[in-house]
């Protein structure tokens, strides 16, 4: 450190050294410090005076470290550790978005306390987020997920190094719109220049990230959830096609977003038309309308919604 840090600051960064290495000596907080032994010591002593418990053990593997106490000591976090507690929180907890609720609660009195900038972006990730928890689920690394908000609210284009299902990698400029968690899965909606096209990447598969210069503006009004459910319905390989004895408006609050859009056919029915990539999921999602339908369209949702049917009915047979 310079020596024009006040003493303030270095009592300060000498906490951060004390959570982030338990057991680290006089003569390296001095070192990290820029300072003597005997000032290390001293700062160590402010901090007690502050009501921070640091404990200390004396002999050759004797150090420092910060003790349980009645008060919860001053916390320092990067961008990156900020952001994965918060990733953390809001994958394993429904009501995380729910600032009524305790866990929202606390979860906001922790961006509160963060830096302005780092807090914006554990926000946004915070407001875009319908956590579903799925201990199997993959996991994308904090700080991917950190640049990846931080250039959305800045506004900047970035290229991805970016890692198919298939295992190809290939480099995509994209403007990231928005990150959001659905379906126990975090996506970067934004809009693909390679792909010339509106585009969901899993940010687990994303292996690299580049800030470019280049600017640009989301959509106006955008709704990251529900444009995400909506391309998440789309663009697949299966196409479905389902008639449901229902009005349009009745069937829609029945049916998610990401099944596929619902047209009406007449006053009394309506089209669901859609695609996925697993007919056996899509057909298990069906079963929950609940009024009559038929599957006119897509033969591996009808094989999968037979399949699913006769198993259903021999479960329901008296044993």
């Amino acid at each position: 450190m310079t020596p024009d840090v006040s003493p303030t600051a270095r009592a300060l960064v000498a906490l951060e050294l004390l959570q982030g290495n338990p057991g680290i000596t006089a003569e390296r907080i001095a070192e990290k410090l820029g300072v003597s032994e005997r000032a290390a010591r001293r700062y160590v002593g402010i901090l007690r005076e502050a009501g921070i418990p640091i404990e200390s053990v004396r002999g050759p593997y004797g150090g420092y470290r910060v003790g349980r106490g009645l008060r919860l000591p001053p916390l320092v976090f990067s961008a990156a550790e900020a952001l994965g507690l918060v990733m953390a929180v809001l994958d394993g907890h429904h009501d995380a978005g729910d600032p009524t609720s305790p866990v929202g609660g606390a979860l906001g009195k922790i961006v509160r306390a963060l830096p302005e900038q780092v807090a914006a972006q554990a926000e946004a990730v915070r407001r875009a987020t319908a956590p579903v928890p799925d201990r199997g689920a993959a996991r994308p690394d904090p700080q991917t997920t950190t640049a990846l908000v931080g250039a959305g609210a800045d506004r900047r284009r970035v290229r991805l190094r970016y890692r198919s299902e298939a295992g190809v990698e290939r480099d995509l400029d994209v403007d990231p719109w928005a990150v959001v968690v659905r379906h126990s899965r975090w996506y970067l909606l934004c809009w693909s220049h390679t792909s010339d096209g509106r585009r969901a990447y899993r940010i687990d598969r994303v292996r690299g990230v580049e800030v470019l210069d280049d600017g640009f503006i989301p959509p106006v009004d955008l709704d990251p959830v529900a444009t995400l459910e909506e391309h998440l319905a789309v663009g697949w390989e299966y196409a479905v096609e389902v008639i449901i004895d229902a009005p349009a408006g009745d069937a829609a609050r029945h049916v998610p977003p990401n099944l596929g859009r619902v047209e009406p056919v007449d006053a009394d029915t309506c089209r669901l038309l859609g695609t996925t990539s697993n007919p056996w999921w899509y057909a298990q999602q069906l079963t929950a309308v609940p009024v009559a339908f038929r599957i006119v369209g897509g033969p591996e949702i009808r094989h999968a919604a037979q399949v699913l049917g006769r198993r259903l009915l021999a479960a329901a047979e008296p044993g």
